[in-house]
């Protein structure tokens, strides 16, 4: 009897803690611009409180960040496009930013599958992956007068927005009619 008592406790202490890991888990987003040009996916965390961007933050201002978390964020181009004032053949790309106080280091990396920021950030693994990157921009950084509190990234037919804690920025991307 207290074998079958002790093996439900476990099971349902074993069923609880995966559903706080689930929850604690960041929601996978996909958006969109209206014309469908433009298709961001990435894990959406939230502020819960924190401090995001800086360098108490949780992401420190001049290091390479996934922008969203769990597996790294991936954008994808129906057409050929200048992003950034760079040009961007059509296709599918790994989405990171440097933040920092005044301005944000965009980059766009060939390298698929990626899971947050730590190939790119490793000395050995990062300079081979580097190499794969196709645009690296820098874009002003505003502050919110309102905090965001999950991260939100927003593709329209001309730029891609993301917005977080009190931080955003704006990547103009014009189409230049090609396709890939």
């Amino acid at each position: 009897m207290k074998k079958g008592l002790l093996f439900i406790l476990a099971l349902l202490f074993t069923a609880n803690s995966a559903l706080v890991l689930a929850q604690a888990k960041s929601p996978h987003v996909k958006a969109e611009s209206p014309g469908k040009s433009i298709k961001v996916v990435y894990g959406q965390p939230s502020k819960r409180g924190r401090v995001i961007f800086g360098p108490n933050g949780l992401e420190k201002y001049g290091k390479v960040w996934r922008t969203g978390a769990d597996a790294a964020t991936e954008i994808t181009f129906a057409k050929d496009v200048m992003f950034g004032g760079k040009m961007v053949k059509a296709g599918t790309y790994t989405l990171f930013t440097i933040p920092d106080e005044k301005e944000w280091t965009v980059i766009l990396n060939s390298k698929l599958g990626q899971w947050g920021a730590y190939d790119y950030i490793d000395p050995v693994k990062g300079a081979e992956l580097k190499k794969k990157d196709v645009a690296q921009i820098k874009v002003p950084a505003k502050t919110t007068t309102t905090p965001v509190e999950k991260l939100t990234i927003t593709p329209t037919e001309s730029d891609v927005t993301i917005a977080w804690d009190q931080a955003s920025i704006s990547i103009p991307v014009k189409p230049t009619g090609g396709t890939h």
